[in-house]
């Protein structure tokens, strides 16, 4: 691959210094809660960095910094309002942006940071100056809503970056898909009206949110028909996440043949998780890498964004990330997973019968909205 066409890897040392607080897996510390690291800590992504440069595949990437996005292009997505909160809070004591978002003063840094690394990555890709590309973002975004944080996140970094695009005329159609075992609420909400941007998010059913993430969530006005949830079933696993792939979400990103395509890539369906309980291993989001660059290369001259979100394993999610990123480069450079084989070996891993007849409902039922759409 020549020097001009690398992949991108976009990343900061700031964005590690993001402190949410000794809270655990809780979302408020308690008298009987013995305090402990957040699940959302550096370390996920801090070993993820380090394993690239101990592996060499880091030499193959174009490695860049960003600047920390301006209160002007959060202000696409963010209200004033939130924002204001947002600084206050940061000059202050911290607290909670929202629900389950905790910060600490100094974390505003971070997640300026965060969203300015997706910001940079998906200009380059959008314009034309990197083939695809990578953000290592921290703190992740796709719980933010418009007016507060939610679930670890504060800033949306993801639709901060695409609106930003769109201003600047880069692209106009984009899919965003979210494969977080989370919902990506933020995404949904951010474009909830929007016929011109699909998103598409395959996550755990009833996990988090538990007021978002319904096959029935379609959109609404002009958008109608450019929102599709996919809530799999706990226990999931590899043939469930291919046949979902395979059957409905390709298709539906093909069919929507967008300019851009972004993924929210959250590593917590994985077999590893704490806080998600699904069974992928690093092959898989190897394989699903490698269908969506295939696709973008079919449709869209192969502008493909990764935006690293959510995956708590902190000895996993190093292994799958350098799985993705290897899919994604197209490199020869690969590290051993020692639970690869294991994990697809678990019972149940093979598609089920109830997920079938769920995931050929919902593809039944996406194309009878196309339908509609058309007539």
């Amino acid at each position: 691959m020549s020097e001009g066409r690398r992949t991108g890897f976009f990343w900061h040392e700031r964005c590690f210094w993001h402190d949410p607080g000794a809270i655990g897996v809780f979302s408020a510390p308690g008298e009987f809660l013995q305090p402990q690291p957040a699940s959302e800590s550096p370390e996920s992504k801090r070993r993820l960095k380090n394993l690239l440069e101990v592996s060499g595949l880091i030499d193959e990437l174009d490695v860049r910094k960003a600047p920390p996005a301006s209160r002007e292009d959060l202000a696409r997505f963010h209200t004033g309002r939130y924002l204001d909160e947002l600084e206050e809070g940061d000059r202050t004591h911290g607290g909670d942006a929202g629900e389950c978002a905790p910060y600490t003063p100094g974390s505003l840094a971070a997640a300026r940071q965060s969203a300015g690394l997706a910001i940079a990555a998906v200009e380059a890709v959008a314009g034309g100056e990197l083939p695809n590309a990578y953000a290592l973002c921290r703190p992740p975004g796709h719980h933010a809503e418009a007016d507060r944080g939610r679930g670890f996140c504060l800033l949306g970094n993801i639709p901060v970056a695409v609106m930003r695009a769109r201003a600047l005329g880069l692209v106009r159609r984009v899919a965003i898909l979210d494969w977080d075992v989370h919902h990506g609420n933020g995404q949904q909400a951010a474009f909830y009206d929007d016929p011109d941007v699909l998103t598409v998010s395959i996550h755990q059913a009833g996990n988090y949110p538990l007021d978002t993430g319904d096959f029935d969530e379609l959109g609404e006005g002009a958008g109608l028909g450019a929102n599709l949830n996919l809530p799999m079933p706990p226990g999931s696993g590899i043939g469930a996440y291919r046949y979902a792939m395979q059957e409905l979400v390709l298709p539906a990103i093909g069919g929507f043949a967008p300019d851009l395509i972004v993924v929210a890539c959250g590593y917590d369906a994985c077999g590893k998780d704490p806080l998600g309980k699904m069974m992928l291993n690093s092959s898989a989001f190897a394989a699903m890498t490698q269908q969506l660059k295939a696709l973008a290369e079919r449709i869209g001259g192969g502008k493909l964004v990764m935006i690293h979100e959510g995956g708590y394993s902190e000895g996993y999610v190093p292994l799958c990330g350098h799985a993705v990123l290897q899919a994604l480069s197209g490199s020869r450079i690969a590290v051993p997973d020692p639970q690869n084989d294991e994990i697809a070996a678990w019972a149940y891993q093979s598609l089920q019968p109830h997920q079938r007849a769920l995931i050929d409902s919902w593809r039944e039922g996406w194309q009878r909205v196309g339908t509609t759409r058309t007539t």
